[in-house]
């Protein structure tokens, strides 16, 4: 069958303009935002402080989730929607980058490394905090540091940038380790509680948080040099410019105009619920320096 030359190109200039609306309509978080009326933040349910809900309470609250509610209001002041609906998504280490790329929520609010391998299937904002990878034990364990690991039970939570380091670090070591993986972080403290695991490998922030919140703190320490350094960085849908150009603005003006601060201030070293402990965590370097001068950059 004969095809005209013009006839063809209208044809392929018909898929071509499908195919590209096709791309724009999956990451046009805004638009789905303004024609829904509601913001969807994904949470986590026990990464103290950034995103957790405290014992008794409906709705997660958190460093992280601080910033996403001020986020929230960037966004009603942006697309003029001042009764924007914010709906709460939770998720685990397991499944929140494919909630991200599914589209069941618009940002991830919680404790994600942003790395170059997860870049491929999301993209990430101007980091909120830096941490590093440490280990909880029992205060009477003996265990100081990495080398005391050898034949012990060590568990870190499925789908963490943790179970690379751990594997990496008892290979060149040859400690023998006996690597287990908890669904979530508070199903791994939980190992270490009930004498399952000698140690919670995972990063620093989350530990203290765990060990602030624990029915008798005193009798867990936070140990071991660092294996790295954790840049987190709130997730949203891969290669959608104009929200992430919305969301790094606003996170940028957080940081300019102090009120990163009083944020970190408020989860770090002032009692946080629900038993009003206190991190006592001061801020590093690297957050500090990110402060005076926001970007997206990160070091993989």
């Amino acid at each position: 069958m004969k095809v005209s030359f013009g006839r063809a190109c209208s044809v392929a200039l018909l898929l071509l303009t499908s195919s590209i609306s096709g791309l724009a309509g999956a990451a046009d978080t805004l638009s789905r935002i303004k024609e829904t009326q509601t913001l969807t933040i994904a949470h986590r349910e026990s990464s103290v402080p950034f995103s957790y809900i405290p014992e008794g309470a409906k709705q997660p609250t958190g460093y992280s989730v601080d910033i996403c509610l001020r986020i929230a209001d960037a966004i009603k002041k942006e697309l003029k929607l001042p009764n924007l609906k914010v709906n709460y998504l939770p998720v685990s280490s397991n499944n929140r980058i494919q909630a991200i790329m599914d589209g069941k929520a618009d940002i991830e609010c919680g404790s994600t490394t942003n790395n170059a391998e997860r870049r491929k299937q999301v993209s990430f904002t101007i980091p909120h905090f830096f941490s590093t990878t440490r280990m909880i034990v029992r205060a009477d364990s003996g265990i100081k540091n990495w080398t005391d690991l050898k034949d012990k039970k060590v568990v870190t939570t499925r789908g963490s940038t943790t179970v690379k380091l751990l594997t990496e670090r008892d290979r060149v070591r040859s400690l023998n380790v006996r690597l287990m993986e908890g669904n979530d972080h508070a199903e791994s403290f939980g190992m270490v509680e009930k004498f399952q695991a000698d140690a919670f490998a995972m990063d620093d922030v989350l530990l203290f948080g765990f060990r602030a919140t624990a029915k008798d703190p005193e009798k867990y320490v936070v140990v071991g040099e660092p294996l790295s350094m954790e840049p987190y960085s709130m997730m949203i849908h891969k290669d959608d410019r104009a929200f992430k150009d919305l969301v790094d603005r606003e996170i940028s003006h957080l940081m300019t105009d102090g009120e990163i601060n009083k944020l970190y201030d408020k989860w770090f070293k002032k009692p946080i619920p629900p038993k009003n402990t206190v991190l006592n965590m001061p801020m590093n370097y690297l957050l500090r320096d990110t402060i005076r001068f926001p970007t997206d950059k990160v070091a993989d």
